[in-house]
């Protein structure tokens, strides 16, 4: 990672080589024109839960492609600055089993990023389901 100036920092991926630029959101002296650090937080959570409902779904013959997620970050008012509500909402495509919701369900809630995000971050998930 090197910080470049101006609020932005560059953090390129070893193996790949591919880089993304974070920058302070407008409420904190950025300019937003890129994720901010906070941000890299819900989308590390969000896609998390998806690759490893993913892995168990392709063992069990589950299609999942097309899951779209939507989140909403909600920093706190008081105190320090934090992350303090994740609101997420996932919409999964047609012929999700209903006998299978409750597994994927379960592993979102338990995917390595959500069970490393400190417990005073509220994360209000829900999940949708097309019928």
């Amino acid at each position: 990672m090197v910080y470049i100036g101006e609020l932005r920092c560059k953090a390129t991926h070893g193996p790949s080589s591919v880089a993304l630029v974070t920058d302070a959101p407008t409420d904190n002296q950025g300019l937003g024109q890129s994720f901010s650090p906070t941000d890299l937080l819900v989308t590390a959570l969000t896609t998390c839960q998806v690759t490893t409902m993913s892995i168990a779904a392709s063992r069990d013959n589950v299609v999942l492609n097309g899951t779209k997620v939507y989140a909403e970050k909600h920093m706190s008012t008081e105190g320090p600055r934090r992350v303090a509500r994740i609101a997420i909402k996932m919409e999964f495509p047609r012929g999700i089993p209903h006998e299978y919701r409750g597994k994927l369900e379960n592993i979102a809630r338990t995917c390595p990023v959500a069970l490393s995000v400190h417990t005073d971050v509220h994360v209000d998930q829900t999940f949708s389901y097309p019928d």
